[in-house]
C-alpha cells in the first residue's frame, strides 16, 4: 500500500513541475516575464492549466499527508539505536596494533617544555 502510494506521489510531482513549467510568467520580481492577465490579478480567468494544476497539487498535498499518516502508523517505539547490533570484541590480533598505536595518539610528555623541537 505504501509503495503505490509513494509511486502515485511521485507520478504527481512530475506532472506539478511539468504544469508550473507550461504556465506563462505574471511577470515576477524582476520585471522579466509575461505581463499581465494570471492567477494573482483581479481579471485572471481560470484556465484548464490552472485548473488542472490546482488539482494536481491538491493530489500531491493529499498523497503526503497519506504518506506522512502511514509512516507514523509504522514507526516502532523502539529507538533507532536500539536497531543496532552490538559491536563485537576486537579480534585478538588487533590489541597489539592497538599498543603499537598509542604512541601516535597520544604524544609522550616531553623532558623540558621550553626546549626546541628536535631536528630530524
Amino acid at each position: 500500500m505504501e509503495n503505490v502510494l509513494l509511486i502515485v506521489h511521485l507520478i504527481l510531482a512530475v506532472f506539478l513541475i511539468g504544469l508550473v513549467l507550461l504556465q506563462r510568467s505574471e511577470g515576477g520580481a524582476l520585471g522579466i516575464g509575461g505581463g499581465g492577465g494570471g492567477l494573482v490579478t483581479g481579471r485572471g480567468a481560470a484556465t484548464a492549466l490552472s485548473k488542472a494544476t490546482w488539482m494536481i497539487a491538491a493530489g500531491f498535498v493529499a498523497t503526503s499527508l497519506a504518506l506522512t499518516i502511514l509512516a507514523a502508523q509504522n514507526a516502532a517505539s523502539r529507538s533507532v539505536l536500539e536497531k543496532v547490533p552490538a559491536a563485537e570484541a576486537p579480534a585478538p590480533d588487533a590489541a597489539p596494533l592497538a599498543d603499537d598505536l598509542k604512541g601516535l595518539l597520544v604524544p609522550p610528555p616531553a623532558e623540558d617544555p621550553s626546549a626546541p623541537p628536535a631536528a630530524d
